[in-house]
């Protein structure tokens, strides 16, 4: 029996995505119809008005969203991202991914999202900031160290972080570090988060590209999405003695055979916010990114890149989702059939809420790690779950994904099952 979904019955967005990888596992675990529907279905979720006062004086109303997916195994954790394709079933299925991944890492978190439909590109500095007060002051009853702990995701950064936590301690008449991650150093953020998730994938890429007998010294990589995530992904890579021959970001893809110089790319973003116009490099289309032939593809931009329309096209010999949700179920099935290695996302980049965890600890407890403290950890845990998840997958000969999915439903199923139900 074929544990992928009938081609027929393709879902058409991250959020029935998410629901066929949830039900897929819950029929390998042999949990009923319940439990899938307790599992499925998110615990709170708010839709929230945003009035803004532009600079010119005008005012327009934008729509933001927080789902708060699963409490079973303690507070809920996720991003908060400002984007103009923002919609509540993404921020469903986000939520629901970030409950998988706290499970599979072992952090004590249930999984949460929010968004705001805004183009940030498009404001001012001063605008965003009355936005994120303004969403922070609608959402502040939901939130809190002990009840959703939100961070930076795309769109948003370490300021917004900084801006909500303010915005909330105001509220609360003192400070609270530990309502947001991801923060500025100076205000209790800890070392090494902004580049964690960055990290832990090429932790994972690194083990992943061994266990296929590829040489890490002189291996070919892709790297689709250069900012927060995949332009430190390319750094790391490099760094790591791979070659880096493609790189993307929103307006366009660069490439080289001879090998990106990482560096000198970075320093023409910082001039021109694009990738593109790159030199030495040769211009490519984005499916050419996606499509070349390398020892190693990280999709870290958005869901949905690796689909039906594409799969049979993509000859990486490893993928690594450094993005959530960049494979479509699909997809999946035509990448496992044609020999690909695929690393979910709920693994691969989960460096980044381990981080944010090691952040709220901190904060939690006002003492501060060094830097190399927070890496040796990190590097730790990633490796750790690698194991895991690689046992479970040999052990019941099931795609990564399924192996990971089934082994953190099952951690938070058995979390529910022991609290029960009240009343």
């Amino acid at each position: 029996m074929s544990l992928h979904p009938d081609p027929v019955c393709i879902p058409a967005g991250p959020l029935d995505d998410a629901r066929v990888q949830l039900r897929e596992a819950t029929t390998i675990l042999g949990y009923d119809d319940g439990l899938y529907e307790l599992l499925a279905t998110p615990r709170r979720e708010v839709t929230v008005s945003i009035p803004l006062r532009r600079d010119n004086g005008t005012v327009e109303v934008l729509l933001g969203h927080r789902v708060q997916h699963n409490f079973s195994r303690g507070p809920a954790k996720g991003g908060l991202r400002y984007s103009p394709n923002v919609t509540l079933d993404e921020v469903r299925a986000l939520a629901m991914w970030m409950t998988w991944k706290c499970a599979l890492l072992d952090v004590p978190y249930g999984g949460a999202k929010g968004g705001v439909r805004i183009d940030p590109r498009d404001y001012s500095v001063a605008e965003l900031e009355r936005v994120t007060r303004r969403y922070t002051s609608e959402i502040s009853p939901l939130i809190g160290p002990q009840h959703d702990i939100p961070a930076p995701d795309i769109g948003t950064d370490e300021q917004t972080m900084a801006w909500l936590m303010d915005t909330y301690s105001v509220q609360r008449g003192h400070t609270v570090l530990g309502v947001s991650t991801g923060k500025p150093v100076s205000l209790g953020g800890s070392l090494g988060r902004g580049t964690a998730t960055s990290r832990g994938v090429v932790h994972i890429a690194l083990a992943a590209l061994t266990s296929r007998s590829v040489g890490i010294e002189g291996a070919t990589a892709a790297v689709q999405g250069f900012g927060k995530v995949g332009r430190y992904v390319a750094r790391f890579l490099a760094d790591a003695g791979i070659r880096v021959i493609a790189v993307s970001d929103q307006y366009g893809a660069v490439g080289s055979e001879a090998g990106l110089n990482i560096p000198s790319l970075e320093e023409h973003v910082e001039h021109t916010g694009s990738v593109v116009g790159f030199h030495p490099g040769e211009q490519l289309t984005h499916d050419e990114l996606l499509q070349a032939r390398v020892d190693l593809l990280v999709p870290a931009a958005v869901e949905g890149v690796i689909n039906a329309d594409n799969a049979h096209r993509i000859r990486a010999a490893v993928i690594v989702e450094g993005a959530n949700g960049p494979t479509t179920p699909e997809a999946d099935r035509v990448l496992d059939d044609a020999g690909r290695l695929v690393v979910p996302d709920i693994l691969a980049n989960a460096g980044g809420v381990l981080v944010s965890y090691f952040e709220w600890v901190q904060a939690n407890q006002s003492y501060w790690w060094g830097a190399a403290e927070v890496e040796t950890r990190l590097a730790h845990r990633m490796r750790n779950a690698w194991e895991q998840v690689v046992a479970h997958a040999a052990k019941l000969d099931l795609p990564l994904r399924t192996a990971a999915t089934c082994l953190a439903v099952e951690r938070v199923a058995h979390a529910h099952r022991a609290r029960g139900l009240y009343p």
